[in-house]
């Protein structure tokens, strides 16, 4: 196996179910044709997930990412053919709603479908008996119809790619068990089978629920647990006969009845019926059996009828003509979840050149494989895929009672109404601040993210809200709210409030190189004085934002990074020279934002140092002690107002909190939560990575061109911005015009009468300051004063385009 690996490497692909095959076409017709696809079971159908999967892909999710997977399975599905015929099949989808939570979730999701592109509709009872005759009308109040779904031919696309991948010089090896991954240096460089050893530059585990056994041979802990799905077919159905050829096997669209966790699809004149409602069936990936060893599939276990049961009744009820026949057959189908239910792609930073592509549904298989294969090619995928990085999970996380909990948990709430500041509710509390006990004594209430108890208000703040004058809220939007909230974010505008923002992340970089290396990583000037601050960018090369960082400087060769995810810590490493030292400090250290027009009057008593503008102006940083704890004092603010970020360790967080907490009573100190946190910070204008910007936009794009110092010197992706034209879409900060009205994000945004979206909402909430909700919105360029509306729950809601920041544009509140 010759190659130059400069221009075409030796990639070895762990799988050929669907992922594996899609990955080596899309590597192939990009001019890697040193690809190796290894399997164990036989070639066609091996016997893992894809072997078995019903099929189904709807492209509508909540993440845009996983929607645009889904879109592109269909487009490359459609356009592929086996036997003649297209290796997808355009049934379109049917979501019902039997309950009014239900039918409010399908509206947005509705809104969801507009805002990523996909067509889809709300249709009543009536509409919905059309497309599904068998349907109890009775039964439901409406459904959610998308036609451009439908059924993926899984093993003939396998098949049409393999023979494409192969014709441009892929190999494809079944009956070939990998016994062990090679390698040297902490770098991949081969992998060892039953049949022999195959050197490798690039080994990618597509093994599916098998990966945690290739990622034990590499020496890598894959947060992922396979688990078995039930799914049955009927005996034939009168209803059926002649509906359907056994060619085109279905012709109606693929039901979903998510209110008992079911889904439908036809066989011809059989009735396939797929279910969640059962026990979590957590299966061993590493007892299962090889191919040979098994009456059938390895992923096909035998169909406990016990756990089926309550389902098959519910199906009878829906489908009333079900009650004229029996499950005739049936299974349980092992396939791969993870503990947010997201894929897991990318490359480990524990062993280079080991990729995975693992936990990736039929519905998302081909749009994964582009995206992979356009990452290790081309350095960068042409989406965003900050959720589905390998990276993304915590050390707290990775434990494998933690991926076992909560995976379990996500294939119980697979159909679950999900509302988005919804977390899980077990393993809490698992990372806690060294201000939890006190936070316990106010009342907090807290929501999880990142394995972080994250207060959003505090029931000591109770009384004060009876003052708040707020409208009313739906059902919806009142989940995981209260109205505390505009309490908190009040008293930081008019005295003090302190905010726990130790979940935020740390880094420190020191070393003769540190400077250089983050001039060369990051988009702004950071060649200043000890004390400065600076807020910049981390891009990829093409100018995308890969994170945001507040980067402090605290002597010649010591910075402090604020940071976002795990990945950022992982590219900083990437780059780092010998002479350059990088470590997460995070879980050593706590912070505590004290902010508001009092904030001075309560923390100057406590230091010798001066805290005054002139001494410490915006963006400067001080080693100080506040009592008798030694603090790293940030002149920053998130919220519009006077204050700083206090650092301390972890071992003096409370004492911090209590010295804080004391000396500001008599200036009405209040602790207070993210929720007034966002409001505020939205006001502001201040944007949130992986919300409001990421890596599929640019700085000038996302408004952030202030960040960016193009006579610094040569920085990753400087070139690409240098190359860039007049942005066509600008994150646009709107006002609604009713100040009773609410949105929440990613809700689509009309400008006139047009049809379609012209863009999509990031962040939203309601600006108590102002008296009405703040949403950013990613649209063409418009002028301040522009109307456009939100379809919010499929309904108009005015809006305006407004001019930023639409809260202190003269920074008074902060610069004194």
């Amino acid at each position: 196996m010759s190659s130059t690996p400069a221009t075409s490497p030796r990639v070895i692909v762990i799988g050929a179910g669907i992922v594996g095959c899609s990955l080596a076409d899309e590597l192939t017709a990009r001019g890697w044709s040193d690809v190796t696809v290894l399997e164990q079971g036989p070639l066609p159908a091996p016997g893992g997930s894809t072997s078995h999967a019903p099929g189904l892909v709807y492209r509508t999710s909540p993440s845009k990412t996983l929607s645009a997977f889904a879109q592109y399975t269909v487009e490359k599905f459609s356009a592929l053919r086996a036997d003649g015929q297209s290796c997808f099949n355009a049934v379109g989808g049917l979501e019902l709603a039997t309950t009014p939570e239900r039918w409010a979730d399908l509206h947005r999701k509705a809104g969801l479908a507009a805002s990523w592109g996909i067509e889809g509709e709300i249709i009543d009872p009536d509409e919905c008996l059309k497309l599904w005759p068998l349907l109890d009308r009775d039964r439901i109040l409406g459904g959610f119809h998308t036609p451009g779904d439908g059924l993926a031919r899984s093993l003939p696309a396998c098949r049409a790619q393999s023979e494409r991948a192969g014709a441009r010089g892929a190999r494809f090896l079944d009956r070939t068990t990998v016994t062990g991954i090679e390698q040297r240096g902490g770098r991949v460089t081969g992998v060892t089978t039953d049949r022999g050893s195959f050197p490798a530059d690039l080994v990618v585990s597509a093994a599916g629920f098998w990966g945690p056994v290739i990622g034990r041979m590499a020496g890598i802990d894959i947060p992922l647990l396979p688990l078995a799905h039930q799914y049955a077919r009927t005996a034939p159905l009168a209803e059926l006969a002649g509906v359907n050829t056994p060619r085109t096997e279905a012709s109606r669209p693929i039901l979903r009845h998510q209110d008992r966790d079911l889904y439908f699809r036809e066989h011809t004149d059989r009735i396939g019926v797929g279910s969640y409602a059962h026990r979590p069936l957590p299966v061993d990936a590493f007892t299962v059996p090889r191919y040979e060893e098994t009456p059938g599939m390895p992923s096909s276990y035998p169909f406990t009828e016990e756990d089926f049961a309550p389902s098959w009744e519910e199906c009878k009820t829906l489908l009333p003509a079900l009650a004229r026949t029996r499950v005739d057959e049936g299974f349980n189908g092992v396939f791969s979840f993870t503990p947010d239910g997201m894929p897991l792609l990318g490359e480990s930073s524990a062993l280079r050149g080991f990729w995975l592509a693992e936990a990736v549904w039929v519905t998302h298989s081909a749009g994964v494989a582009k995206a992979v294969a356009e990452w290790m090619t081309e350095g960068r995928a042409s989406l965003d895929l900050h959720e589905c990085e390998v990276s993304r999970f915590e050390n707290a996380q990775s434990s494998p009672a933690y991926v076992e909990e909560r995976a379990a948990r996500q294939f119980i709430e697979v159909y679950d109404v999900v509302h988005p500041l919804q977390g899980m509710e077990q393993p809490r509390p698992l990372r806690v601040s060294p201000f939890y006990a006190r936070q316990l004594q106010l009342g907090a209430h807290f929501l999880e993210g990142g394995g972080w108890e994250r207060p959003h208000w505090y029931e000591a703040n109770s009384e004060r809200a009876t003052a708040e004058q707020l409208p009313p809220r739906d059902p919806w939007s009142a989940r995981h709210w209260s109205p505390i909230a505009a309490a908190e974010a009040r008293a930081t505008r008019e005295r003090v409030a302190m905010y726990d923002m130790t979940p935020l992340r740390r880094l420190e970089v020191t070393g003769p190189g540190a400077l250089d290396f983050l001039q060369h990583m990051t988009t702004n000037n950071l060649a200043k004085k000890p004390g400065s601050v600076t807020y910049t960018l981390l891009l990829d090369e093409m100018g995308g934002v890969l994170s945001d960082l507040t980067v402090a400087r605290l002597a010649e060769q010591h910075f402090q990074l604020g940071a976002n995810t795990p990945a950022d810590l992982d590219r900083l490493l990437d780059h780092a020279p010998d002479d350059v030292q990088i470590r997460d400090i995070t879980a050593g250290t706590c912070c505590i934002g004290v902010w508001g027009p009092l904030a001075r009057d309560l923390v100057q008593p406590l230091t010798r140092d001066d805290l005054s503008h002139q001494a410490l102006g915006y963006f400067k940083s001080l080693r100080t002690h506040i009592g008798h704890v030694p603090v790293t004092a940030m002149r920053l603010s998130y919220v519009g107002e006077l204050g700083w970020e206090l650092y301390t360790t972890a071992d003096l967080g409370l004492r911090l909190w209590d010295t804080l907490w004391e000396a500001g009573g008599p200036h009405g100190v209040i602790a207070a939560g993210r929720s007034a946190f966002n409001s505020l910070r939205l006001e502001k204008g201040y944007r949130s990575w992986g919300h409001d910007m990421t890596a599929e936009h640019n700085p000038y794009e996302a408004g952030l061109g202030f960040a960016v110092r193009m006579n610094k010197g040569d920085f990753i992706g400087r070139d690409a911005l240098a190359a860039l034209g007049e942005p066509t879409r600008r994150l646009t900060a709107l006002t609604l015009d009713d100040p009773a009205a609410v949105v929440l994000g990613k809700e689509p945004v009309y400008i006139n009468s047009a049809e379609s979206a012209a863009g999509y909402l990031t962040s939203a909430g309601y600006g108590y300051t102002l008296g009405r909700c703040v949403a950013y919105a990613w649209l063409p360029p418009l002028a301040p004063g522009t109307p456009v509306h939100i379809d919010y729950f499929g309904a108009k809601t005015a809006a305006t385009v407004a001019e930023e920041p639409l809260f202190d544009p003269e920074m008074t509140h902060i610069l004194k």
